[in-house]
């Protein structure tokens, strides 16, 4: 009875041992369980054993007294069950056992032998088992041969089931730990794992620089192939990615198609570029189909004057999206100058909205002008932001942020409707008014569903003629989606209104755009025009599209005339149609009205 109740006593202190313990401090209740059970049984050792089941191994968990000399690698640290027979029949065990020294288990003896160095032992196995399957082992070994009693095997038990709810408790912890800091279609660092992992690492060096990696233009993939391609898609990525730096390398999901790469600071431009070339290699298939991406990549690099990881992501973060500004495909490193125009893009993007509503945006009016009669053709309207603390803002400082913002259609909509009003004033004012009202038309109002139904909307609210309206696109907007444009480039068409390509030989299009896009107009981009009088390569260039605007049927005009001997140029190469401060620059309505009573200009 004495034993009985002594036995009590020492499962009662294991339970008080492992009653509050955790992931931090499971190691230490082990210790001193270990500990209290090699003392009150007079073993050589107390070990505990957990099972992976995926390798088929006993993993050591901890052990009592630790060894000394441990060898390296040490034969009980992993021990896999098809190569050593004790082990291997504990695999599936779910009843204590007990082994003692026979010739059959020599693999056994020899094993911890060389891991402890008792010549003979007699070991006690009692399983932790959990919906009846094994998933570890309390073990104990002593030299020689010792004898267990049913009641001390039936107290070893209660304790295994003690350490079975501990384990399944920390497993439970460790996976919620685990989801609380990683992306669950990754399998990678989330932002709160990738946030602890850079607060550490900043903590104990300066050398350390962040890599933003956004996946360009995944959304059409999204869009065409749904997002389960999209997804499989940003996997094949994050492989790509753990495959090139290495598994000790922090990869990091930030969200949506953007990664974090953390990595020191040496040669971290040239990495950024070799990771970016594999980035573009990797491809899925779909229905035939290779699908791969081109990426942007924005360098941060701790400096002193960086003490946050939230400052190091933002300065990152304000690198990857210079890269996208300049088409993507690219890696740029994070400058001071970026912050002030960021601050300017952050007060656009939060007003501009408000801008659209209140009043605050203005249209000024760029004429264009027959070379041969000067007679006013054209009329391009351009939209001008009247900024309450910055001053009047010409449509480069806001317009690129309005199309990153998803603020473009609202935009274009608001440019839309008052250059059509301010037409059909002007038609009353100048009696047979009959000139083009040019509308620049961005790639999100292009990609709309309901754009030419909306354009239509317009035309009939004010009393427009289609017949006086032309739309001008760029073309980067029609290398967005060839197919969608034209669909709705056909529907614009068949409303009556006319559509020009901005900017042409930017070197986006091809002579296979102009045969599928029903375009009326071409404007020759300035840069091609503004020497033309003096730069032999833009006269040819002019030249070149001169001729495909003729081997179409198209309209020609040319942007950006500034000089007299320009148009000289223009007309021998048969363009007789031009806009450019020679002849105004953008003016506001009122004073494009007294031009167009007088109807023509003369250079």
């Amino acid at each position: 009875m004495l034993q009985r109740q002594s036995l009590d006593a020492v499962v009662a202190g294991v339970a008080n041992h492992l009653m509050s313990v955790d992931s931090t401090t499971v190691s230490d209740a082990y210790n001193l369980v270990l500990r209290d059970l090699v003392n009150y049984f007079d073993v050589d050792t107390c070990f505990l054993r957990h099972t992976d089941h995926a390798r088929r191994a006993s993993v050591m968990v901890a052990e009592w007294p630790p060894r000394e000399n441990v060898p390296d690698p040490d034969p009980l640290g992993i021990v896999y069950f098809e190569t050593d027979s004790v082990f291997g029949q504990v695999e599936h065990l779910t009843t204590p056992a007990v082994f003692r020294p026979v010739a059959e288990a020599e693999d056994y003896r020899a094993r911890v032998e060389e891991a402890t160095g008792f010549a003979a032992t007699s070991s006690a196995v009692v399983p932790l088992v959990n919906s009846g399957k094994s998933i570890g082992m309390l073990g104990f070994a002593k030299s020689g041969d010792l004898d267990w009693s049913d009641s001390e095997l039936n107290a070893l038990v209660a304790i295994a089931m003690l350490l079975t709810q501990v384990q399944a408790r920390i497993v439970a912890e460790d996976g919620l730990r685990f989801a609380g800091l990683h992306d669950v279609m990754t399998g990678m660092a989330n932002r709160r794992g990738l946030y602890e992992h850079l607060t550490a690492k900043m903590a104990e060096t300066d050398c350390v620089s962040v890599l933003f990696l956004d996946v360009d233009r995944l959304k059409s993939i999204n869009d065409t192939y749904g997002h389960p391609t999209g997804d499989l898609f940003l996997r094949t990525i994050a492989d790509t990615l753990r495959r090139c730096v290495g598994p000790d390398t922090m990869v990091a999901r930030w969200g949506g198609d953007e990664f974090v790469i953390v990595l020191d600071a040496d040669g971290v431009v040239d990495r950024a570029k070799a990771l970016l070339r594999e980035v573009t290699t990797a491809h899925v298939s779909v229905a035939g189909e290779v699908l791969n991406r081109t990426a942007s990549i924005g360098i941060a690099t701790v400096t002193p004057g960086i003490g946050t990881v939230d400052d190091l992501i933002s300065n990152a973060d304000q690198a990857v999206l210079a890269a996208k500004n300049l088409g993507g495909n690219a890696v740029v490193e994070y400058d001071p100058a970026f912050h002030s125009r960021n601050e300017l893009s952050n007060d656009i993007e939060l007003h501009l909205r408000s801008a659209i509503e209140n009043g605050s945006l203005l249209l000024y009016f760029q004429p264009e002008v027959d070379l041969i009669s000067d007679r006013i053709t054209a009329v391009e309207a351009l939209v001008r932001w009247d900024h309450p603390s910055r001053g009047m803002l010409p449509p480069s400082e806001f317009v690129p942020i309005a199309e990153a913002s998803n603020l473009a259609a609202d935009l274009g909509r608001w440019v839309l409707g008052h250059a059509c009003s301010t037409y059909m004033q002007w038609s009353k004012a100048v009696p047979g008014l009959d000139i083009t009202m040019r509308v620049n038309v961005s790639p999100a109002q292009l990609l709309a569903d309901d754009f030419a139904a909306e354009v239509g909307a317009v035309l009939t609210e004010h009393g427009m003629s289609a017949d006086n309206l032309c739309l001008e696109i760029t073309e980067a907007a029609v290398v967005h989606d060839l197919a969608i444009t034209a669909k709705t480039l056909v529907e614009l068409r068949e409303l009556g209104v006319d559509i020009a390509i901005d900017d042409f030989g930017t070197g986006y299009s091809s002579l296979s755009h102009l045969k599928v896009l029903p375009v009326d107009a071409l404007k020759i981009d300035r840069a091609f025009v503004e020497h033309l009088g003096t730069a032999p390569e833009d006269r040819a260039i002019v030249t070149t599209i001169a001729a495909l605007a003729d081997a179409y049927g198209l309209d020609l005009i040319a942007e950006g005339v500034e000089h007299p001997e320009a148009t000289g140029v223009l007309i021998d190469l048969g363009c007789h149609r031009a806009q450019g401060y020679l002849f105004s620059r953008p003016v506001p309505g009122d004073r494009m009205l007294e031009m167009l009573a007088v109807g023509s200009i003369a250079v």
